[in-house]
């Protein structure tokens, strides 16, 4: 969404490289290439002076002079501008103290609101909540039986006595779900209501009509982030007729130039609550302004990561192959299979490396990796026998033909994952073998032979030198656990570093967390949700 405006910006902080100290001359052409940008993704005109003005302000001041990189300082500053213009501080949903919690959602028609009420019933059954949604929307063509199928999948019950597309009233259908609700103990009702291509008096009775009925305890815009300057004046529209207490952007992985997300928290003094980030139902996720900022500026989402990657892993597991990879002891392709299992999990590769600092200035080979790689990798190794993952050095030449075969890929794509697999093994028991404590697999001592009567030993030092000194076998040191790990990639949190993915197999070369440091409060906070 905020490819463009990342780039933009990117270009517009490479003149104060290096500089420590900020001309007036300098300063104007910095803020010139970003009110360009700015206004190129589509931005508000109001807000791209307010946000410029702001940031000439702070430059202008005692702080910026008195910075050792004007450079850095610039883009601290235009960070706190983003922010605030995404909002400031997250806003979070507020629930009813008496159950159930009403949650209105409306929008033009087209703007993801029925998909969208899926996400959310989702994320509050995920929450430990037992939401229900509500099919209002009486108008649209099989919009309650979209919704059916949505919470059908999303393992949400559905609210739906009227068949919809023309027949029965919405407003009766709100009143009776809370009654229904209560009834059968939901804690949190959806209620879908009906759009309207444009802004319009039926559109605005109707939704007035369900808010006086249900009394909703919030009340979400939802706004389609593609359609730019539309969406701010249609909010402001909503904001006039019916009233909402906050914004949800859905389409935010589309290609537009996401002026409208800049705009809409600004314009409207409305914040935003929730982004819905892709087409599946786990691709929905809390707005947090700073985070927000923190992408377009290409300085990562590291949190987010984290918070994904704890949601798709098994914490346990992936302690344990951790431990079994830089051990160097017993690590097959089982383990391997169940890390790119979760991996998968969690969306495609180009998202989650998007995610990870500095990622804008390698576009281009994000845009070119085959989200089919893992999955061939996949197919490779579940076509193995369990012997054969277990102890991958039984793969001669007829066992990977047939591997091939059973996974429809080639030969040489066996032997390349297989290649890559035992050289990232090689890597982490090197890596390892430097950490203190770390449990080796104890050598095989040779058999001893039994000494001939009378036999003494070589009275030559030469000889006895040569002689291996036994091996020590005392109790085995305690294995090193409670490395931070972000799902099972061992020690993305400080210390010794990993290989990159690219290791693993991923295409492209992809780069490996290695390649990032991650700040000290990152990872305490992988310390504290992953203790021991």
């Amino acid at each position: 969404m905020f490819d463009s405006l990342q780039e933009r910006l990117s270009a517009a902080f490479k003149n104060l490289r290096g500089k420590t100290r900020l001309s007036e001359h300098d300063l104007n052409v910095t803020l010139r290439d970003i009110r360009l940008a700015l206004l190129e993704a589509d931005v508000n005109l109001e807000v791209v002076k307010e946000f410029i003005a702001a940031v000439r302000s702070r430059a202008a001041g005692l702080e910026i002079h008195q910075a050792l990189n004007a450079g850095q300082q610039i883009i601290k500053i235009v960070n706190d501008e983003l922010i605030a213009i995404l909002g400031g501080e997250q806003r979070q949903l507020q629930f009813a103290k008496n159950p159930p919690t009403v949650i209105m959602l409306a929008g033009l028609q087209g703007s993801g609101k029925t998909t969208l009420a899926g996400k959310l019933g989702k994320w509050l059954r995920d929450q430990g909540r037992s939401p229900l949604l509500v099919a209002a929307d009486l108008q649209r063509p099989n919009a309650v039986t979209q919704l059916q199928v949505v919470g059908e999948r999303a393992g949400v019950h559905v609210f739906a006595p009227e068949p919809g597309n023309g027949v029965g009233d919405p407003i009766k259908v709100a009143k009776d779900a809370i009654d229904f609700a209560k009834a059968k103990l939901y804690d949190v009702v959806v209620v879908d209501t009906a759009g309207r291509l444009g802004v319009d008096q039926e559109l605005m009775r109707q939704a007035e009509g369900i808010r006086d009925a249900v009394q909703p305890t919030e009340t979400l815009f939802v706004v389609d982030a593609m359609i730019g300057q539309d969406a701010v004046n249609t909010a402001k529209a909503f904001e006039r007729g019916v009233g909402f207490d906050a914004v949800v952007l859905s389409k935010l992985d589309g290609d537009a130039r996401g002026g409208a997300a800049l705009s809409i928290a600004s314009v409207t003094g409305k914040p935003i609550m929730f982004a819905s980030t892709g087409e599946g139902l786990d691709d929905f996720e809390p707005f947090h302004p700073d985070r927000m900022a923190s992408r377009i500026l290409d300085m990562g989402d590291l949190l987010t990561l984290i918070e994904q990657a704890q949601r798709t892993f098994d914490m346990k597991e992936s302690q344990r192959a951790a431990q079994k990879l830089l051990s160097g002891d017993g690590f097959g392709l089982d383990d391997f299979l169940q890390q790119l299992q979760a991996i998968r999990k969690m969306g495609p590769m180009s998202k989650i490396l998007g995610m990870m600092p500095g990622m804008g200035q390698m576009k281009s080979q994000i845009e070119n990796i085959d989200e089919r790689d893992i999955d061939r990798q996949l197919a490779i190794i579940q076509s193995m026998t369990p012997i054969e993952r277990a102890n991958p050095k039984l793969l001669d030449g007829s066992r990977r033909a047939r591997i091939a075969k059973g996974s429809g890929t080639t030969v040489s794509q066996v032997n390349s994952l297989v290649a890559r697999f035992f050289e990232a093994k090689k890597q982490m028991g090197a890596l390892g073998a430097q950490i203190p404590g770390m449990r080796r697999p104890a050598a095989k001592q040779a058999p001893k032979k039994k000494a001939k009567a009378g036999h003494k030993v070589s009275g030559n030092p030469a000889k006895r030198a040569a002689t291996p000194a036994p091996i020590p076998t005392g109790p085995a040191a305690p294995a090193t656990a409670g490395l931070p790990n972000l799902g099972g990639l061992p020690n993305l949190g400080g210390g010794p570093q990993m290989p990159g993915l690219g290791s693993f197999g991923l295409p492209g070369g992809a780069p490996g967390a290695s390649d990032f440091e991650i700040p000290d409060e990152l990872a305490k906070l992988l310390r504290q949700n992953n203790p021991g």
